[in-house]
């Protein structure tokens, strides 16, 4: 798993350590050890991999859709995946999306909060709808039935739409908690990225795993999620949002943010 889009068998070669020559049981030991959690979509492609599937027209254009076309497709079962930068989500983005950033592990990522067969409509940057659809379709989500176009004009034309993000400076999670004694802490990095430190009080929910811990989450107490460095928390708190969370802040930064803090002055 990378963030890189493409490859050739030379560069992996050279570069992947699974394909250092070894033994199979070096082999074993070593893709095996810090195992990430299996993303969810996994066990769906496992099983469609072993099915005929239509081709993709790839080439057909993607429908554009108004903000309330997309809002309307969200209350029937879709997913609006927003697949800008955390930061340009964080700034005003149309309620009820999720941010999957496109400069990151996308289809993956995407496949951990979209159900397999789940309609799809994309929020990109201009141009970049076509390259959304292509990437959801490797990992065979390729129900995309549209895209928001000119979002940032869209936002400005539809305020009533629109909701900005909440993400807080590591050092600012003190005065949420002293602020709220019910708050939520998630931590939904990986298991072996948490055995290296966990903020205090955190519980573990690596993002594969979301949509299985929904129900054991309480939606009306304050909520602040991290991960290592704010892609996969903005995923994560921006998930819980269109889920019924309403007091919800990622940190921006994630855990290495927390763990190289500087306190913050006292208060005058």
């Amino acid at each position: 798993m990378s963030a890189a889009t493409e490859s050739t068998i030379g560069e992996q070669r050279a570069t992947n350590y699974a394909l250092a020559p070894m033994t199979e049981d070096a082999f074993v030991e070593a893709v095996t050890e810090g195992q990430s959690v299996a993303p969810l979509y996994f066990a769906f492609a496992a099983d469609t991999n072993r099915r005929h599937h239509e081709l993709l027209d790839d080439a057909s254009p993607l429908d554009p859709m108004t903000p309330e076309e997309a809002k309307a497709a969200v209350a029937k079962g879709a997913v609006l995946i927003d697949a800008r930068s955390p930061e340009s989500f964080a700034s005003g983005h149309l309620r009820g999306s999720v941010n999957v950033g496109l400069d990151g592990r996308f289809a993956e990522y995407a496949g951990d909060i979209a159900l397999p067969g789940q309609p799809v409509v994309v929020v990109t940057d201009p141009g970049r709808e076509h390259e959304a659809r292509v990437r959801l379709a490797r990992i065979g989500f390729d129900t995309v039935i549209g895209h928001v176009p000119r979002i940032e004009a869209e936002l400005a034309e539809h305020p009533d739409l629109a909701e900005p993000a909440v993400r807080i400076p590591a050092p600012d999670l003190a005065s949420w908690r002293d602020q709220a004694p019910d708050l939520q802490l998630i931590d939904v990095r990986n298991p072996a990225e948490q055995s290296e430190g966990m903020i205090e009080g955190a519980r573990a929910i690596p993002l594969a795993r979301l949509h299985q811990e929904l129900a054991s989450l309480d939606r009306s107490a304050p909520t602040v999620v991290y991960c290592a460095g704010g892609y996969r928390s903005s995923i994560a708190a921006s998930f819980l949002r269109a889920h019924g969370f309403d007091r919800v802040a990622d940190i921006i930064g994630g855990y290495a943010a927390w763990d190289t803090r500087v306190p913050s002055p006292p208060l005058t």
